[in-house]
């Protein structure tokens, strides 16, 4: 196939080209005019098994002929006589090995890094050990290091290094793949070496940007009939400018730079490297202009001298748009528009980005046509359903369960998957209101009894929901296969509902996935030691994150997703580069907790700016294509974002260049974006709806209340809806899911601990004590208060004010005491036949027969002029004392009434009697009630609140937000 060569053999392909195409093309270029078996005698070494189902795919597009034998890097030495290489040790395996050694030296050294980091330093460290192995750098060149300068950060790092010494020191029976990898490839050289192949050897596709690759590369391009074919090489950089790519910590990040550094190995220069095939790019102007563009930083001054030399920039940015929205929402929007009139007329089209959220945007937006594209990465498998449902019942060992994780379970379409699942979710709705209206935060299996028989709900569901949940929480450690097999065996049984099976649980291809997941870690599980139950669903989550799932459903044959992997495989009419911004793409690289630039290239490991040069280098290629879109978000999470350097570069060269038309070429790009970004808007347009005016209804009397709390008096002054809401359309707010130890909850415990201590001091004041007071409330909070934080910051509240109640509650007994407490009260407004009831926490009765109405209040008691004009709870109970209004009691002089506040600090504020004497309160109160049930007065929202920000139960009902407090009510006639 090859002339003889006195230099390696190397061929390339140039930028915007489709590579995989161009492969095939060439091969059957070069045996034209052969026998049929001189392609079968081809051996064809790709770098991706995408790549090697694309060239079959062409090859089988015909013509007929026979196929070489195609093979990957990674799979070359395997059919040579390699027996005594061993199979490589498991990766998960490593990492478990791994994990035990870190979380053993962080038990001895706690000071070098914080526990919760266990799993990420671990794989930190397992990633480190990879690259050292694929590298070929041994212990030795990390240890020998000259860190004079960073001897406090290197001593804590060498004692996580030194963890790796015993796995870089391999033997043959514990090789780790990258290891296994590299020792295969240097027994197939020394083979090579020996007795090198005289039918055609190809290596296509890749970079050489791996050591191990690198090496096998240099061996196969000194083969007699051997070649490397490179893809995306820039035939148009000029010879200096590669000559000042040698230094990998100025040029790393270089789109061509691991193409330099394979001619420096193979001893040869840019001139030396042919053209595959005759055929030229889609755009030859294209590439010399983004050739120009990407110069290495150092000297981008060529652009003064190259960039007048630069012609046809019209026809180099014909075919590029670029698109500059102000959103992601936008971008996104204006992508999928131009993917939707891809498919009507019959394109092939495909976004490329690394932006996960970005794709999700699109295909959102695609789904509005029923356009759903072929997404290559599809879903991490910890998002999809078996993932999702796995790690939710591993947190049922981690902690305490909680109402909010018990209905998460149940409501997961996995969850009862075996049958019957119809009551299922019923009898899982009945809980959920239950839990919502009754409690209590921590289901045990008593209150899931006492629901299950109030509801009657049927035992054998009853006993499946409290076998399976309850008393799930585990503390201490067990070993891996021990959690192992509980997270199976307890997934498979909620999931079956009991029943023999594990219901849908393994089902589809997410299901599948899950379960080789589970069975993989079983296997290994014996390496992994003991470990917590926060730590195993730490590391499940890390394992599910860290596997993809496709479930294929009919995709649009001709709309693509790719990540930059697959665009480097694939082809298509329009390629759309999208999220072309810093930190997107390219990515920032990710922190290296060991060693910064300078080590790792003094110890010739890869540089962090790697992977910005292989993204630099997807980018080069997939530029050059026919058609390109090149789109970006001018802001994100309202802060500006900063376009990729790479756009950077084009559009400040093209904007440097007015005389070659480089200035109005760019604004042809925009303006063809921006006519995009115009029909994106009028597509999101939609009719003005006007806003809901403030409502004011005005439901028959008859339908009205006639019976109210003395609480809910301030609430029909400041917000008439509210009662209107709750007791004519009689709509309760639904409590939250998540309990929380609130206001509500804290001002019931305070009251009973105060109704308990001053009812046994009563009986016996000995008991009037700062200790007994203590004691009571510290008993209390125990048994009503699940949350410990709650409970120690409560009492400690307690703590400071009760030396002033005390004294208070001693001044208060010198002149009477308490004789009733949350005592009932009733009293029925004439002639209107409206009813009061309410309940006073606390009334004393002093030595002339007076009484003194107490109410605790755990927030700010209401200040006199407030109680005068809206809160007037205490002034209602003294006039309803009064009249007779308290059960068991007679009517009574009410001598005072008084607000005690437990909160931040004691305060006493009393009611103003004087001014607001109990006749007068009692007039007011029934024309205000009186007010209320005549027909044409409304039940306006939020009429008198005390601030703007307060928040009604049913401001949402009201439509609050369309209006303001400034608008006028709308009376409504309601029949």
């Amino acid at each position: 196939m090859f002339d003889p060569s006195a230099t390696p053999r190397v061929f390339a392909v140039p930028p915007g080209a489709d590579f995989p195409r161009a492969l095939v093309r060439g091969l059957r270029v070069r045996c034209d005019g052969h026998p049929p078996e001189a392609l079968a005698r081809v051996q064809l070494v790709l770098n991706t098994r995408r790549m090697a189902r694309r060239v079959r795919e062409l090859f089988d597009k015909g013509p007929p002929c026979l196929l070489p034998r195609i093979s990957l890097v990674t799979d070359l030495g395997e059919s040579v006589d390699l027996d005594r290489v061993p199979p490589a040790v498991p990766p998960l395996r490593r990492r478990l090995e791994l994990t035990q050694l870190v979380a053993r030296l962080l038990d001895q050294q706690p000071d070098l890094a914080a526990r919760s980091s266990l799993f990420d330093l671990s794989d930190s460290l397992a990633a480190l050990i990879e690259e050292m192995q694929g590298e070929g750098v041994p212990p030795e060149a990390i240890r020998q290091l000259d860190v004079t300068d960073l001897s406090g950060h290197w001593a804590r790092a060498q004692a996580f290094i030194g963890i790796a010494d015993q796995f870089l020191k391999t033997e043959d029976g514990s090789l780790d793949v990258q290891a296994r990898q590299r020792r295969v490839v240097e027994n197939l050289i020394a083979r090579w070496q020996d007795a090198p192949p005289q039918h055609p050897v190809i290596l296509a596709g890749s970079t050489g940007s791996r050591g191990t690759t690198l090496m096998l590369m240099q061996a196969v391009a000194r083969l007699p009939q051997g070649a490397l074919i490179l893809p995306g090489y820039d035939f148009d950089q000029p010879a200096h400018v590669w000559e000042r790519l040698d230094s990998a910590m100025t040029s790393e990040d270089h789109p061509q730079y691991r193409f330099r550094k394979l001619m420096t190995e193979l001893g040869i220069g840019p001139a030396q490297i042919a053209a595959w095939t005759p055929d030229q790019p889609p755009s030859p102007a294209r590439n010399r202009l983004v050739s120009l563009a990407l110069r290495p930083a150092p000297i981008t001054d060529a652009w003064m001298s190259e960039g007048p030399q630069l012609r046809d920039l019209d026809a180099a940015t014909r075919n590029i748009t670029l698109v500059e929205a102000q959103s992601p929402r936008a971008e996104a929007l204006a992508i999928a528009l131009r993917l939707r009139q891809a498919a009507e007329t019959g394109q092939t089209a495909a976004l490329i980005t690394p932006d996960r959220m970005l794709t999700r945007q699109v295909s959102a937006a695609l789904d509005r046509w029923n356009i759903l594209p072929d997404d290559s990465a599809g879903l991490p498998l910890q998002l999809s359903p078996p993932g999702r449902f796995l790690r939710h019942v591993a947190g049922l060992f981690a902690r305490r369960l909680d109402a909010e994780a018990l209905l998460t379970l149940l409501k997961h379409p996995l969850c009862h998957s075996a049958g019957d699942r119809g009551a299922h979710l019923l009898h899982s709705r009945d809980l959920e209101l239950h839990l919502r209206r009754n409690g209590p935060p921590f289901p045990d299996s008593a209150s899931l009894t006492g629901f299950a028989v109030e509801k009657d709900v049927p035992d054998a569901w009853a006993l499946w929901l409290i076998r399976n949940f309850c008393n799930q929480q585990i503390s201490g450690t067990l070993p891996l296969t021990d959690w192992v097999q509980r997270l199976r065996d307890l997934a498979e049984a909620i999931a079956s509902a009991g029943t023999d099976g594990a219901g849908e649980l393994w089902d589809k291809n997410a299901g599948q996935s899950a379960l080789a997941v589970i069975s993989g870690l079983a296997d290994e599980a014996e390496h992994g030691g003991e470990m917590t139950a926060l730590d195993f669903a730490d590391l499940l989550g890390a394992l599910l994150a860290g596997q993809e799932v496709r479930d294929r459903d009919a995709p649009h044959p001709r709309i693509m997703i790719w990540g930059t992997l697959e665009a480097r495989v694939q082809g298509a009419d329009l390629l759309i580069l999208g999220g072309l911004n810093e930190g997107s793409w390219p990515e920032a690289p990710a922190p290296d907790p060991w060693l910064n630039r300078q080590m790792r290239d003094r110890a010739g490991l890869l540089l962090p700016e790697r992977r910005i040069g292989l993204s630099a280098h997807d980018f080069q290629q997939a530029i050059g294509a026919t058609e390109v879109w090149l789109t970006r978000a001018v802001r994100s999470d309202d802060a500006e974002t900063v376009p990729s350097r790479w756009l950077n570069r084009l559009t400040n060269l093209l904007q440097g260049l007015p005389d070659q038309g480089g200035r109005a070429a760019l604004e042809q790009m925009r303006d063809r974006g921006k006519t995009w970004l115009r029909w994106s808007e009028m597509l999101e347009q939609a009719p003005r709806i006007a806003a809901a005016p403030r409502p004011s209804p005005r439901p028959p009397v008859a339908a009205r209340p006639r019976r109210l709390s003395v609480t809910e008096i301030k609430r029909l002054i400041r917000d008439p809806y509210a009662i209107y809401a709750k007791h004519v359309l009689r709509l309760k707010p639904l409590d939250a899911l998540v309990q929380a130890p609130d206001a509500l909850l804290r001002g019931i415990v305070i009251h009973e601990i105060l109704e308990h201590f001053v009812k046994d001091s009563v009986l016996d004041g000995a008991l009037l004590t700062r200790d007994n007071f203590l004691k009571r409330a510290e008993a209390l909070l125990d048994e009503h208060v699940a949350w410990p934080t709650a409970r120690k910051l409560w009492l400690a509240r307690l703590e400071r004010i009760v030396d002033d109640f005390l004294r208070a509650e001693v001044s208060r007994r010198s002149d009477g005491g308490p004789i009733a407490f949350e005592a009932k009260m009733r009293l029925t407004l004439e002639p209107i036949g409206f009813t009061l009831n309410g309940r006073a926490d606390r009334i004393d009765r002093n030595s002339r027969g007076a009484l003194t109405i107490i109410d605790y209040k755990t927030g700010t008691p209401p200040s006199e002029s407030q109680q005068a004009k809206f809160d007037k709870q205490l002034l209602i109970e003294a006039a309803m004392a009064e009249q007779g209004g308290i059960d068991g009691f007679d009517p009574m002089a009410v001598a005072s009434a008084v607000f005690i506040g437990m909160g931040g600090t004691y305060k006493e504020v009393p009611a103003p009697l004087d001014k607001e004497p109990p006749d007068r309160v009692l007039a007011e109160l029934k024309e205000l009630i009186s007010s209320y049930l005549e027909p044409d007065q409304g039940f306006s929202s939020r009429r008198m609140m005390h601030k703007d920000s307060d928040v009604g139960d049913y401001d949402h009902l009201a439509r609050f937000g369309e209006w303001d407090r400034t608008a006028e009510t709308k009376p409504e006639d309601l029949t």
